[in-house]
């Protein structure tokens, strides 16, 4: 999709955001709209390196952003976070709580305790940390809108391996109690639930004739981009979807949430 093409949602100017796992891929392309929509983004990931460049590159493109590096698994560090945070824009307004990623296939039977609980951690626990920190500003303030990043794998079996699946089954359920428990706080939470995106480490641990057949597969003929989710993200994320909280939002390109 061109910058040229992609929608504009006035209300996210100005407005704190804040992305985890936004450093990369469907994160870096969802700091990089809200930004072209003028919001004031502060970018969260593990690698220091890789969110200085994505803000340099906000920033050369005329957006405002915020490096706040940080394991989005770790309470300590994303309170730190929140506070780089604030003490650049004030308290955060938007959410999108994205880390996670540990889908690779591995059959039940080799599925340990200790990949278990890493994969759990990363792909569920962080999501729920990040509400834990972010949320009672919001709650406070009576206002705010959150977007957690689920899976198809989460929606149905696929080749993901089952802690994954259980994670991102948990994220779906997680957005919508929430957003049952907040409505009535002004605080919408929605979730995306993407199937294949391609994403730099797809392209890389998949050769050319492998991609091109996985595409052919879905009925809109290719995989999905990153920003294909990032411009479902500022639906969510902005006033055009005042009406809704409590979804997940299937991103299948038409074959079906599993």
């Amino acid at each position: 999709m061109s910058p040229g093409t992609q929608p504009r949602y006035p209300d996210l100017a100005g407005k704190v955001a804040l992305v985890t796992g936004g450093s990369k891929g469907i994160g870096a392309a969802t700091c990089r709209a809200l930004a072209a929509n003028g919001a004031r983004v502060a970018v969260n990931g593990r690698d220091p390196a890789a969110v200085e460049a994505l803000v340099r590159a906000i920033e050369e493109a005329g957006g405002t952003a915020v490096a706040a590096p940080g394991d989005a698994t770790d309470e300590d560090a994303l309170r730190r976070v929140r506070e780089t945070a604030e003490r650049a824009f004030g308290p955060v307004e938007l959410l999108a709580a994205f880390t996670g990623g540990k889908g690779a296939p591995a059959p039940v039977v080799g599925l340990g305790p200790e990949r278990w609980r890493e994969v759990i951690e990363t792909d569920l626990t962080s999501v729920y940390l990040a509400l834990h920190t972010f949320l009672p500003a919001m709650y406070e303030r009576g206002a705010g809108a959150v977007v957690t990043m689920s899976s198809s794998a989460g929606r149905g079996p696929s080749g993901a391996n089952a802690a994954y699946a259980a994670a991102k089954a948990g994220v779906s359920m997680l957005t919508t109690h929430l957003a049952a428990e907040l409505g009535r706080h002004g605080v919408r939470v929605n979730c995306l639930a993407p199937s294949a995106v391609l994403v730099e480490r797809m392209r890389q641990a998949m050769p050319p004739e492998r991609l091109a057949e996985m595409a052919a597969s879905y009925p809109l003929g290719r995989a999905g981009s990153p920003e294909d989710v990032a411009q479902a993200a500022l639906y969510l994320l902005s006033d055009a979807s005042s009406w809704v909280t409590g979804t997940t939002l299937d991103l299948t390109g038409g074959r079906g949430a599993a």
